[in-house]
């Protein structure tokens, strides 16, 4: 954006960098649709440069893959972004929220059950950034030989909670504006990790790959907390761009600005992993940086953990924004900024029950899987309604509620999607495969000589619910658009 564009944004609208954003899930006018298709790439560039996929990565080498099948792993799973793109082609056509535009595909009642669905899924990935933080705040304090015990990990927890709670506050200009400044010094803080780090990797000890079965719990891993975890969350970004932004660019800018940042990142961690596993095993993973063989020098753990904290705080400011968009989308009567402030609330409340009561990466592995199981035959579900309602919505019909509703139904409910996402959640946790279950398809399918099975719960589940809704809503969803207006600049 250029100077002029962030004056013209900064003095017209209700969306202005360090002000409160006052829309929430409702319509955005045309007069104060400021964005461009490259800002999104300034935003999720931002948001990707990030420690957790660092983590990510080195989790990833501690599955019994060879190095070469985690680098493809971490390149075809984080190709999963295009499906971001895809899902953010509706916001500026309906000028709303996802979980607003879900309504034509489930109805308004319907609906509400998804973003229920979605607003815990945000919390959770909240409340994940958040544990990194008290994590590198206690190695921090480690550093300045200070043992931080019981007081002082409430105080971490809500200092963290507190600072965390600021840009997703002020909202969407907000976090657009200082997720772009941040790309520089972040890309700089993983060259230097890169230079540190390289010299160390131990390729040979990872040339024996696994089976074909542990690629695809890898690759499902990879795809859960890449693409197909943001999906979610697309259009609440994309809705202040103007109707006639250019698809292609928007799916190439948000494919840009995440796939490469995270590919990058995760591959870092991946090779890091072939020497310092103990991230991924330690309660906390940041200990590895301080143990008695160091991932990295010592005098970089400081400077490295400080800019690590900014990442995270970063990461979370678009999960706490969106979830605050999404528990409005429940039917939650609170403005955006309170919503923000309870999320936040139920956050912090689940950070100290992880911090004192879990271990931080079996939660991972619980939270992937649910993610997994309802994210993948929804985003089916979207994109098939979409395209049957030839790529566009009425957005006077996404905001009316009630009976008179085009997206009404019988009883705001719109059963071909229902009958689709419940068969696709069926069919994702009978192919799923984890270390605490494995469904039957998978058991169907096999294990390798250790016992693994594959897990083919993303495919699966994409096929079977769009294809289910195809079949069941085609009809009635090709009458629905025949009766949609062009969308119109004010509401």
């Amino acid at each position: 954006m250029t100077v002029t564009e962030e004056r013209q944004a900064a003095t017209t609208g209700s969306d202005r960098a360090f002000k409160v954003e006052q829309h929430g899930i409702d319509f955005i006018p045309e007069a104060e649709r400021w964005a461009k298709p490259r800002d999104l790439f300034g935003m999720w560039a931002g948001a990707s440069f990030q420690i957790e996929y660092f983590v990510y990565g080195v989790i990833l080498m501690t599955f019994g893959l060879s190095f070469t099948q985690a680098v493809w792993i971490t390149i075809v799973g984080n190709l999963s972004f295009v499906l971001l793109g895809l899902t953010s082609l509706q916001g500026p056509d309906a000028g709303t929220t996802t979980m607003m535009i879900n309504r034509a595909s489930f109805g308004q009642n319907g609906s509400r059950v998804i973003s229920l669905f979605n607003w815990a899924t945000q919390v959770g990935f909240e409340t994940e950034g958040l544990i990194l933080v008290v994590f590198a705040a206690e190695v921090l304090a480690h550093k300045a030989g200070f043992l931080p015990g019981t007081p002082a990990k409430v105080i971490f927890i809500l200092a963290a909670v507190g600072i965390q709670l600021l840009l997703p506050l002020f909202g969407h200009a907000t976090v657009v504006k200082t997720l772009r400044a941040l790309i520089l010094p972040f890309f700089v803080l993983f060259a230097l990790l890169a230079g540190l780090t390289l010299s160390k990797v131990h390729v040979a000890s990872y040339s024996h790959g696994g089976s074909w079965q542990l690629v695809m719990v890898g690759l499902a891993f990879t795809i859960a907390l890449s693409g197909l975890g943001w999906t979610e969350n697309g259009n609440d970004y994309s809705r202040y761009l103007p109707r006639n932004a250019s698809r292609k660019a928007i799916v190439g800018w948000v494919t840009l600005g995440t796939a490469v940042p995270e590919i990058l990142v995760m591959l870092l961690g991946v090779a890091v992993g072939t020497y310092a596993s103990g991230i991924a095993t330690n309660q906390n993973p940041f200990a590895a940086f301080i143990g008695a063989k160091p991932v990295v020098s010592t005098w970089f753990v400081v400077p490295f953990l400080v800019v690590s904290l900014f990442q995270l705080f970063a990461i979370n400011s678009l999960d706490l924004y969106s979830s605050g968009v999404t528990l409005q989308a429940v039917g939650v009567r609170v403005r955006r900024w309170q919503a923000v402030v309870i999320d936040t609330a139920i956050a912090c409340g689940i950070t100290f029950y992880a911090i004192f009561s879990s271990s931080f990466f079996n939660l991972l592995k619980d939270f992937v899987t649910g993610v997994i199981c309802w994210i993948a035959p929804w985003m089916a579900i979207y994109l098939v309604d979409w395209l049957l309602r030839r790529f566009r919505h009425d957005p006077v019909e996404l905001q009316r509620t009630g009976p008179g509703s085009l997206y009404w139904r019988s009883g705001g409910i719109h059963w071909p999607a229902i009958i689709a996402q419940a068969l696709g959640i069926f069919v994702a946790i009978e192919s799923v495969s984890q270390l605490f279950f494995v469904g039957q398809i998978s058991r169907w399918i096999g294990a390798d000589k250790i016992g693994v099975y594959p897990d083919f719960s993303i495919f699966f589940s994409v096929v079977v619910a769009g294809l289910v809704y195809y079949v069941l809503a085609r009809k009635g969803v090709h009458r629905e658009a025949e009766r949609q207006v062009e969308p119109l600049g004010t509401l």
